[in-house]
C-alpha cells in the first residue's frame, strides 16, 4: 500500500449495522487506481471493530481499522488523515455508498487539474421512507445532500460554495499547509448542525487555494425516517446557528474571503453583530408573510432558529468572557452605532 494513489478516510460511530454497504461499495471500485481505506472507530460501543475486521479479512490488504477515543467526527477524520499514505486523501461518511467509478473519478480529476486543491461532488438521496411534500431541495442542508447541477464549478473566494464532506477529497499538501479539521466545530456522537466542513474550506480560501465541484463524483446517502420530520430540521438549524457563532461567521463574512475585504466598523451587541438582530426581524417578517400566504413558512421559521441559535451562543460567549452589564452594553453599542453613522455621513459629505 506504500504506492497507493488515494487514501479514503471513513470516521464511524455506532453504525455497525449500516457500515458494511458503505465499505462494500468502496471495495467494489472499478479500474486500476490503487487505494486504501482507513476506517476510524470513533469510540463506538457497538460491534464496529468486529464488523470492520471481518470485512478487512477479505479486502486484500486495502482496509485498515483504527480507534480514536476522543469523541467527535473531526477527531476521527484527523486520525485517519494522519495514517493516510497517499497524495490524495478522500473523506466520506459511514452512511453513503460511493459510485463504482468514484476512486477513478478522483484520480482523473486531480490529474487533469493540477491547479485544484480539493474536489467535491454530488450527494444524492436514498430515501428510506417517502419524503414529505415540504422536503424540497431548499431543505436539503440538514440532510447533507448536495447537487449543484451537471456542470463543473470552481469554488473559492469568487464563488464561496461549501462542499459537504460526505463526498470530498484533498491533496495531502492542503493539510500540511492549513491544518486539519477543527474538533471544536465538529459533530459529536449524534449531534447535528456542525460546521467543520465550512471552517476548513474558509481556511483553504484564505490560503489562496481553490476547489472544484465535480458532478461526475457521486455518492448516495441514506436518509433515514428520523431526518424526514420537521423536528429534526428545527434542531439542525438551531445547532448550526450555534456552531456558526463559534466560528464568528457573521463577523468574518466577507472578511473570510480576503484580508482586503475585512469590515472594520462592525457594531456588536452582546457578542453578535448588530445586523444579525436585523436579520432576525427580517426572517420573522418573511415568516409571517409566508404563513399568511400559505407558502413555505418552515424555511423562514428555520432561518429564525438559525439566527436565534447564533445570538444565544454569542451571548453565552460574551458573558463567559466577562462582558459588560446589560445597560452598559446597550449604552456602548448605541454610542458605537452613532459614531459609525456620523463617520459614514462625514465620508459621504467629503466625497460629495
Amino acid at each position: 500500500m506504500n504506492q497507493c494513489a488515494v487514501s479514503v478516510v471513513v470516521s464511524t460511530y455506532n453504525r455497525a449495522g449500516r457500515l458494511p454497504p458503505a465499505l462494500d461499495a468502496l471495495l467494489a471500485q472499478e479500474g486500476e487506481v490503487s487505494f486504501e481505506i482507513i476506517v476510524v472507530d470513533n469510540n463506538s460501543t457497538d460491534a464496529t471493530k468486529e464488523v470492520v475486521e471481518g470485512i478487512a479479512r477479505r479486502a486484500g490488504g486495502r482496509l485498515r481499522y483504527a480507534f480514536e477515543p476522543r469523541q467527535g467526527v473531526s477527531h476521527g477524520r484527523n486520525t485517519g488523515i494522519g495514517l493516510a499514505q497517499a497524495p490524495i486523501i478522500a473523506v466520506c461518511d459511514d452512511d453513503v455508498r460511493v459510485a463504482p467509478d468514484w476512486i477513478g473519478q478522483l484520480d482523473r480529476v486531480f490529474s487533469e487539474h493540477p491547479e485544484i486543491d480539493y474536489i467535491g461532488g454530488r450527494v444524492l438521496p436514498n430515501w428510506m421512507a417517502p419524503p414529505p411534500p415540504w422536503l424540497t431541495t431548499a431543505h436539503w442542508s440538514p440532510l447533507a445532500l448536495q447537487d449543484y447541477g451537471l456542470e463543473p464549478m470552481l469554488v473559492g473566494p469568487d464563488r464561496a460554495v461549501c462542499l459537504v464532506s460526505a463526498n470530498i477529497a484533498f491533496r495531502r499538501r492542503v493539510f500540511e499547509e492549513i491544518g486539519l479539521f477543527s474538533p471544536e466545530l465538529s459533530r459529536i456522537k449524534d449531534g447535528i448542525g456542525s460546521t467543520e466542513d465550512h471552517d476548513i474550506q474558509l481556511r483553504l480560501w484564505r490560503a489562496g487555494m481553490q476547489g472544484l465541484y465535480t458532478p461526475s463524483l457521486v455518492v448516495v446517502a441514506d436518509v433515514t425516517p428520523d431526518r424526514l420530520v420537521k423536528a429534526y430540521h428545527r434542531r439542525w438549524h438551531s445547532g448550526h446557528g450555534r456552531h456558526c457563532a463559534m466560528m464568528r461567521l457573521r463577523e468574518l463574512v466577507p472578511a473570510d474571503l480576503g484580508p482586503m475585504s475585512e469590515p472594520k466598523d462592525i457594531v456588536t451587541l452582546f457578542g453578535s453583530p448588530a445586523f444579525v438582530y436585523a436579520d432576525l426581524f427580517r426572517a420573522g417578517y418573511r415568516w409571517l408573510q409566508a404563513a399568511c400566504r400559505r407558502g413555505d413558512s418552515l424555511f423562514y421559521a428555520n432561518q429564525i432558529r438559525h439566527v436565534s441559535g447564533y445570538i444565544r451562543a454569542s451571548f453565552r460567549m460574551f458573558r463567559q468572557s466577562g462582558g459588560r452589564s446589560v445597560p452598559a452594553e446597550l449604552y456602548r453599542a448605541a454610542g458605537a452605532y452613532t459614531r459609525k453613522r456620523l463617520s459614514r455621513a462625514g465620508l459621504s459629505a467629503t466625497a460629495s
